[in-house]
């Protein structure tokens, strides 16, 4: 199926808030919605980066299928995708819409040090 992009192993994606004022542009609309992004080890990023192209050329919604924590299936829009090629292999950027009454904010207590680490960094420059 072109209209979905499937995670067919390992673990349920972790969606981050973007601070970035530039992702509310995504989602302009009537109805309330947050982005939130991810990044997924892939093989074929680039393919799966055209593939979402190719969807809103054609003004289509493009899903990001998924099994959730508790193992069921879910899916959301992508809103936006970039490939990354870092040193472990080919990443993708995926932003995606969550309605605004289906976000739960989960607080992560890290080290001091590993708080704002480069990993953690959403800057599109550095991509």
């Amino acid at each position: 199926m072109d209209d979905k992009i499937t995670i067919i192993e390992g673990p349920s994606p972790t969606f981050e808030l973007i601070p970035d004022i530039w992702v509310h542009g995504l989602v302009e609309g009537s109805l309330q919605a947050e982005v939130v992004a991810t990044r997924l080890r892939t093989f074929d990023g680039g393919e799966l980066v055209d593939r979402c192209q190719r969807a809103w050329r054609k003004q289509q919604t493009i899903y990001l299928e998924y099994r959730t924590s508790d193992g069921l299936p879910d899916e959301v829009p992508i809103v936006a995708a970039r490939n990354h090629h870092a040193e472990e292999g080919e990443v993708l950027l995926l932003w995606v819409r969550f309605p605004d009454d289906s976000i739960e904010i989960g607080i992560d207590y890290a080290d001091d040090d590993d708080f704002l680490s480069d990993e953690d960094d959403w800057d599109l420059d550095d991509f």
